[in-house]
């Protein structure tokens, strides 16, 4: 594990508090899901970021309260994702079987580009969640990503639990592949880093779960957004 390419001298760096305070960030969250949140140690990430090891705890105090900044940041990201793509299908005024082809891509391609928070949510499940437990916009994220998924496929109410195993599907198949490329990918010898299979694993998902909530998610047949 090695800081970010070119960085700005740790002087120019310590100089500037908003600058450091995302150096540190980004170190701890590529370090946490590396290693774990047992492992890894303020002196690391602040090694990792380029500034001096006793910077993390001057701006964050903990470790603990490090870690829990780093999962408020990636959470935030997740909320702002949701957000955004909500209201790109709603303004699109599509059907909802092209609005959920849309919403599923767009899953896929936000983990792809968060590795290391899905990282972060695989050592969280194996210690229980207890640091997640005790985090509001956890719980947050997941209910406005469920909002989002009613709201854009115009999801009957009735139809809230199909809503709620789509979601859970839509997140399981984004992202095996991106936390078992040493594991069950390799054994069946596929290259989790290639263009070509990613770009067939997205057409794969996308296209198992739009076909799969054909007949389990019932929509009102109206688009999203339609005047009532």
């Amino acid at each position: 594990m090695t800081a970010a390419a070119n960085p700005a001298p740790r002087a120019d760096r310590e100089r500037n508090a908003p600058r450091s305070r995302e150096a540190i960030l980004d170190a701890a969250e590529r370090l946490f899901a590396a290693r774990g949140y047992e492992a890894t140690s303020l002196s690391d990430v602040g090694a990792e970021a380029g500034v001096s090891r006793g910077t993390p705890g001057y701006f964050f105090g903990a470790k603990a309260q490090l870690y829990r900044a780093v999962l408020e940041r990636c959470l935030g990201r997740v909320r702002q994702a949701v957000r955004s793509g909500r209201e790109r299908a709603l303004a699109s005024r599509e059907p909802p079987e092209v609005v959920l082809r849309g919403a599923v891509g767009e899953y896929f391609d936000f983990i792809l580009a968060n590795p290391d928070f899905v990282r972060l949510l695989e050592r969280e499940a194996l210690d229980g969640g207890r640091h997640l437990a005790s985090l509001p916009p956890h719980l947050e994220a997941a209910q406005e990503a469920l909002e989002a998924i009613v709201a854009e496929l115009a999801i009957d109410p009735s139809g809230e639990t199909e809503a709620r195993h789509l979601m859970l599907s839509m997140l399981a198949l984004s992202w095996f592949h991106v936390v078992h490329g040493p594991t069950v990918l390799r054994g069946l010898a596929l290259e989790p880093d290639s263009p070509v299979f990613l770009e067939e694993r997205r057409r794969h998902v996308v296209d198992l779960i739009v076909r799969g909530a054909r007949d389990r998610v019932g929509t009102r047949p109206e688009a999203p957004g339609a005047p009532g």
